[in-house]
This record gives structure tokens, sequence and C-alpha cells, in this order.
């Protein structure tokens, strides 16, 4: 069974038939064979400069049939150029990187993708046979990218010799930025779809219940309860690897509610909590709870504020203190911001959330605190690469997304994993103007800034207008 929303419990329910695919179900979908000119003439279009707001256009679930074909065609309208961009990116990769068996999985990947929108690229949706096999187009899209990270990530462990750790950090940045927004697309007209009735007497369902959800949006959606989930899965992570189970503490306003996308905070939080859970544990400080503090904030910016940075000075980060170089690494280059700013904020002034983390696992390292933000293959050398301990007595920064003890990738007394924990957790923060920055006090402890901004307030729709629904 395909899941592509949110594991928090307040989320919309794990895809049930007919919106599955299995191995066998993919042979079935409609697919047209990409050849060069396709790729180049999609690739040479220009991205559309997607909002939040558009997202949202199509009204909160229960969707009327109309609205459903209008999700259906937008999103149609969205994804073969992107499909086309990070093939293009792809083949603009040293040959013999993309030659990496890995590596040039992925770019079969996005081929299949295509070749699978193809078929409905010079039609229009207006039916609800039509938007259902088109869901299932989505599924099949969302299945096929579900281990893009893991798959990169050792591909370019791999290749690490044939192309230059810049170059890497580069493409990657762009490349899983730009898969968030692709993914977050698809997934948005498939909750769509699985929230709304007009297609229920082609697939008979229970009737879905009222929800604060529009698509993977919560517009109620509360830290604290997503801060929970977490702590649960990853101190049983803990408990497994070390025997030992750390405490969590939530102050501040734990009741605050905004509304954000669960699943890109679940991915945050869980790596941030790894990462201070990890060093708790391995300094022997587990009886001291990390600390987590949950502080709104204000409505309406500061004058002359611009993004993610400012959030974190509303949070009380000075900024001051940090170097040049520092905040150099923290706001990217202006292609990367550029980037990020694909998706954007339904306005410039929403309410949102800054969560700091902190940890007594000892802080970072100085010889470590420049790297926390790099993928861990542009630095581990071979025996680097299979030592537990690089990041040993402080936060492991660097610690894998979900690749480490879940795939079985970690090694010796380490949870840690291939690296790209933090630096993708801070581009999902960053994507709506938000972001992530790191105090780290050596000898004692780690604090970690994690500021979001809301997706905005979101009027919901009264029952009685609603296409007669």
């Amino acid at each position: 069974m395909l899941r592509v929303i949110s594991r928090h419990g307040r989320s919309a329910t794990a895809l049930r038939h007919p919106v599955t695919v299995q191995s066998s179900r993919r042979a079935h979908l409609q697919t047209k064979t990409v050849t060069d000119d396709d790729i180049a003439q999609l690739a040479a279009s220009p991205l559309h400069p997607l909002t939040l707001t558009d997202l949202v256009r199509h009204g909160s679930p229960p969707l009327a049939a109309e609205q459903l074909y209008d999700s259906a065609n937008f999103t149609l309208s969205l994804l073969p150029a992107r499909l086309a961009h990070r093939i293009q990116s792809m083949r603009n990769l040293p040959y013999i990187v993309v030659s990496n068996p890995h590596v040039s999985k992925i770019h079969g990947n996005y081929l299949h993708s295509l070749s699978t929108l193809l078929p409905w690229a010079k039609r229009k949706i207006t039916t609800l046979e039509e938007e259902l096999e088109f869901t299932e187009v989505m599924a099949d899209l969302v299945h096929t990218h579900a281990n893009t990270i893991g798959t990169l990530a050792r591909g370019f462990l791999e290749a690490r010799r044939y192309i230059t750790p810049p170059e890497v950090t580069k493409f990657l940045d762009e490349h899983l930025r730009a898969r968030i927004g692709t993914r977050l697309i698809a997934e948005q007209h498939i909750a769509l779809h699985m929230s709304s009735q007009p297609h229920k007497e082609l697939c008979p369902e229970p009737e879905p219940q009222k929800s604060s959800f529009i698509g993977v949006i919560d517009t109620c959606l509360r830290p604290a309860d997503v801060i929970r989930q977490c702590e649960d899965m990853v101190a049983e992570l803990c408990e497994l690897k070390y025997g030992v189970r750390p405490s969590l503490v939530i102050n501040g306003e734990p009741d605050y509610t905004f509304a954000h996308i669960p699943m890109h905070l679940e991915y945050i939080i869980t790596e941030l909590l790894k990462n201070a859970f990890r060093a708790t544990v391995e300094r022997g400080m587990e009886r001291e709870p990390v600390e987590v503090t949950i502080a709104p904030l204000p409505e309406a910016p500061p004058p002359n504020s611009s993004d993610g940075i400012t959030n974190l000075e509303q949070g009380n980060l000075d900024r001051a203190s940090k170097t040049d170089a520092m905040l150099e690494k923290e706001t990217h280059s202006p292609a990367v911001r550029a980037a990020a700013a694909t998706i954007r904020p339904l306005a410039e002034s929403t309410p949102g959330v800054t969560i700091r983390i902190r940890d007594r696992g000892g802080g970072i390292a100085p010889r470590n605190y420049a790297r926390i933000w790099e993928y861990s293959f542009t630095t581990f050398n071979e025996e680097e690469a299979e030592e537990p301990d690089l990041y040993h007595g402080g936060a492991s920064l660097g610690a894998g997304g979900g690749l480490d003890v879940l795939s079985g990738s970690g090694g010796g007394s380490s949870i840690a994993g291939l690296g790209y924990g933090l630096p993708l957790g801070r581009a999902y923060a960053e994507y709506f103007g938000g972001g992530i920055a790191v105090q780290s006090l050596w000898g004692w402890g780690t604090d970690v800034y994690l500021s979001l901004r809301g997706v905005g307030k979101v009027e919901r729709k009264d029952e009685t207008n609603r296409g007669g629904q």
C-alpha cells in the first residue's frame, strides 16, 4: 500500500484502492517513448513560479467534479516541464557519473515518469474516468521517486572521484529542492482526490471525515503533536541501538497551531531529534532531557525583513554574532535561493513559528562545525565513510535522512547515515521562507533553531457552496 501523506495522526489516511501502484498495475499505465526532442522542448520552457495560493486555489475538500478536473489539469500543466528540467540537469553531469548504476537508475525513473505524462500532454481532463486514471499516474510518480535521496547518495558516494565536491553540492541543492516541489504538486492532487466524493460511484469508499486538511496542507497543524510523534520513533531507534531512551520536554506555547505541511515538519523534526538524541546518549547525558521550545513568530515582521534568517532573528537568534563566512553558508548562493523560492508563501507576512531544540550532547567539535551543511560524501574519504565517531562529542548534524538504522546503513555505535539529514531538512524549511541555524557551545551542547513560516490563513468554504455536494 502506497502512503504519500504525512504519518501525523490527523493527516489523510494512506492511499486506498484504486489509487495504489503495484508492479503489475504499473505495467498497465499508458506510456509514450520520450525522445531527446521532447526533453529539449520541455526543458527549454520556463518553470511556472508556483505559489501556495495555487495549491489551495481549487477550494477545500470535498471538491466537486469540475474542481477535481481543474486540479488535475493544473497539475498536468506543471509536471512535464519540471521532470524534463531534472533529466536535462542530470545529463549535464559528467558521463561517468551518470553511468553509475545508482545515478543511472534515478535518471531512468525520471524518464519513466515523463513517459507516463506525455500521453496526457495535449489532452484536457474532462471526465471522472480520466481524472481517476490521471491520479493513478500521480501515485505511480510518487512511488517511483520514493527512494531518490538514498539512491543518489550512494551513487555520488561511489562516483566522488569523478566530480568535485562543489559540483556535487550545487547539483544536489538544486535537484533535491526541485524534487520537493515536484512531489508536493503530485501529492496535493492525490490528497484532494482522496478527500473528495465525485468518483465514489466508480469506486465506493467511506465518506470522508471533516478535516483541517486542504490536500497535504493542514490548516491547524500543532507542532507539539508532530514533535511527540517524532520523539516516539527516534527514542525507539535510540533504545534499539544504545539500550537507553532519552527524554524530551516541550515548553513555550505547545498549543500553538498554524497552516503548514505536516510531512515536511515531520522530516525536519525527525532529523533534528536524531542528532540531539544521538549526541546526548553518546556523551552519557541521557538523564538530561532534550528541551524543545515552541515560540510563535509575530504576524507582522519588522521593517526591511527578508527571509528565513530574519525569521530566525525573531526567534532570538543573534545574527550579529555570526561571521560573514557563516552567513554566506547559511543563505547560500542567489541561484539556490531562487530554486528555493519556486514555491512561495501565500503572503509575505504569514503566521509562523520558531522551534528551538536544545541538547546537552557536548556541542560540535570546532573542526567539524564548518562542515555541518555539507553532504557527507563531499568530505568523507573511504575510511571516514565507515568511521562511526566522526561527529562524536557533538550533535551528529550530518545524520542521514532516514537512511541509517531504518535502512540498515548505520555502522558501529552511531546512528549517523549518509549525511543528507540536516542539508535536506534546511531545504524543506527554506522552501517556504524559513530556515535552520545552529549554535554550538563546545563541551556543553547545541541549540538548533528551526524557523517555519506558515502558508497563510486559508478561507474554508461553507459546505453549501461546493457545487451542490
